[in-house]
């Protein structure tokens, strides 16, 4: 099992649809649902951050930095 984390849960996260410390059978299902969350985080939300998926070990880690 590999899990998506978010790094830091920003207000524009927490109004969102998406949950944080989310499993997934396999580290390929998550690095991709992650791939996905992060470009459409970066494309929706207010701008001010900046999101990418990085691996840590079996996880997968959005990293947030300010934009």
């Amino acid at each position: 099992m590999s899990r998506v984390i978010i790094e830091k849960e920003c207000g524009c996260f927490k109004r969102s649809d998406y949950q944080n410390n989310v499993e997934y059978a396999t580290k390929e299902e998550a690095l991709t649902q992650a791939l996905e969350i992060a470009k459409d985080m970066n494309e929706v939300f207010c701008k001010k951050h900046v999101f990418q998926a990085v691996e840590n070990g079996d996880d997968i880690v959005i990293k947030v930095d300010m934009n």
